[in-house]
């Protein structure tokens, strides 16, 4: 398997995940939910206020109660995800390439299919 490249807004959900010790369905929770990895600190304080719910709890609770259900559909690792990223852009990029080619590709008559198959209406300059 090839090393993906992971993109910008990632790493910092993946440094979240290993210092509040999360796993990746919480990680797709607090995603899902728009929560800032940033902001885990204040939030991960339970020793301190013990009042406040710990943090994989308090994301499991705020995931209910938002979407109604306890885990998401699908989870998916952050790694696992730049690489589902960067195989579709690979993919997009291929198809993309392929469409060009078959539209710079001469018909038998020599013209270029997207100029012969104009349907444009245009006005007559009479």
């Amino acid at each position: 398997m090839t090393k993906h490249k992971i993109p910008p807004d990632l790493p910092i959900w993946i440094d979240a995940r290993k210092r509040h010790h999360l796993s990746h369905a919480q990680i797709q929770m607090a995603r899902e939910l728009g929560m800032n990895p940033k902001r885990f600190g204040k939030l991960d304080n339970h020793r301190q206020e013990p009042w406040k719910m710990p943090l994989p709890q308090f994301i499991e609770h705020l995931y209910f109660e938002h979407f109604g259900k306890a885990r998401p559909d699908r989870a998916v690792s952050i790694e696992e995800r730049a690489a589902e990223i960067s195989r579709k852009k690979v993919e997009k990029k291929a198809l993309k390439q392929a469409r060009r080619q078959s539209e710079l590709k001469p018909n038998s008559s020599g013209v270029p299919e997207s100029e012969e198959t104009s349907d444009d209406i245009r006005p007559n300059d009479s």
